[in-house]
């Protein structure tokens, strides 16, 4: 996961400024929050070092959904729930999931040249660029909540250790 720390860093360093040109969030607690990312950060707790969980969860400054209904309307983007979709074999078992947790993203399906991707940091420049390059495309965005992608990468080490627990060592 350190190899993704600088997209972390970037990623909620944009969000949060978003978040302020948004007027979702005070400056001051945006700098709180920022203090936050930093020290869960240096303490390997990437998971933990979003700064929109900590604007939403830990300072209950910010509310997801306000964050949501900002983009959807902004972007004209349209939400999903991954808790109800077949995420494809073959996507699931490429996922960077470092890189997933670092940007509160997940590619979900692939139509033939383009990718659907839901993501919580739609907002976060730094995370479409990341996503862009890494999958080449045209990427069509799909907003969702933290927990979504929480729980769908939860599943998907779950099923990887599961899988390595019943492969047979050579």
């Amino acid at each position: 996961m350190t190899e993704h720390r600088p997209l972390l860093m970037r990623a909620n360093r944009l969000l949060g400024s978003a978040l302020v040109e948004h007027n979702l969030v005070k400056f001051e607690d945006l700098e709180a929050a920022n203090d936050r990312v930093l020290e869960l950060a240096g303490q390997g707790d990437f998971r933990q070092a979003s700064v929109l969980g900590i604007l939403a969860l830990e300072k209950k400054v910010l509310r997801e959904e306000d964050v949501l209904h900002a983009v959807m309307e902004e972007h004209q983007l349209g939400v999903v729930d991954l808790h109800h979709y077949d995420v494809p074999e073959d996507i699931r078992k490429s996922l960077d999931l470092g890189m997933c947790w670092a940007s509160w993203t997940v590619p979900y399906d692939k139509e033939e040249d383009f990718w659907l991707v839901a993501t919580a940091y739609y907002l976060s420049p730094a995370v479409r660029t990341a996503w862009e390059k890494k999958l080449g495309g045209t990427i069509i965005w799909h907003v969702t909540t933290m927990d979504v992608i929480a729980d769908f990468l939860d599943r998907q080490q779950a099923e990887r250790d599961e899988h390595a627990k019943t492969k047979p060592v050579s």
